[in-house]
């Protein structure tokens, strides 16, 4: 069946992404050379929010692995999909049976792999951390992406030294930020702070 964009040009139909997570699923890959962290997100509209988890995995040294066959070179990667749970429920299963990481319905499907939860909206907050006993979700508050990308890389730092060691030089840059913003505005007062930082 060809499916077509909205502008009418011949487009992937969801049957054809479907049938390629489980094609990439039976590949007898090692971990290694597979994605560690899956970011999906309901439609794209919800990119601008998920970009913190980007940047998060980006400054903790992990690229997104676009091509399953060709992973990048880092030994920790992660990728991206849209997944609909409304629109595409069948996709949203298939990703969550054959990987993970997508609120509520995939936190059941992906179990007992772990699902952080990024509410988009404040509205959505309710739903996400209101899933029933047996159907573990971890959720961060509305928007806070980076926080979602921390998270899971907290998770996989259990297994992984190397991670352990990024997120503690990544949280003594934090530390060493507050230290220097403490002197600076304490030493220039609070005009020549913020003259400083060009505010």
């Amino acid at each position: 069946m060809t499916q077509y964009t909205t502008d009418g040009n011949a487009d992937v139909t969801v049957q054809d992404l479907i049938d390629r997570l489980h094609e990439e699923a039976n590949l007898e890959f090692s971990t290694a050379n597979t994605p560690d962290v899956g970011i999906i997100m309901g439609s794209d509209s919800d990119l601008d929010v998920m970009a913190g988890a980007h940047d998060a995995l980006g400054r903790l040294g992990f690229e997104e692995q676009t091509d399953f066959q060709d992973p990048p070179e880092a030994r920790f990667t992660y990728e991206t999909y849209v997944v609909s749970a409304h629109r595409t429920p069948e996709l949203m299963y298939a990703y969550g049976e054959t990987s993970a990481d997508l609120p509520n319905m995939t936190a059941s499907l992906a179990y007992p792999l772990p699902v952080i939860g990024v509410p988009v909206q404040e509205k959505s907050v309710d739903s996400v951390i209101g899933m029933p006993t047996g159907a573990p979700i971890v959720a961060v508050d509305a928007g806070k992406s980076f926080n979602a990308a921390l998270s899971a890389v907290q998770i996989l730092g259990r297994e992984h030294v190397e991670l352990r060691d990024r997120l503690t030089e990544y949280h003594d840059a934090l530390v060493s930020d507050v230290a220097r913003d403490s002197r600076d505005l304490h030493d220039l007062g609070v005009a020549g702070y913020r003259e400083s930082r060009g505010e």
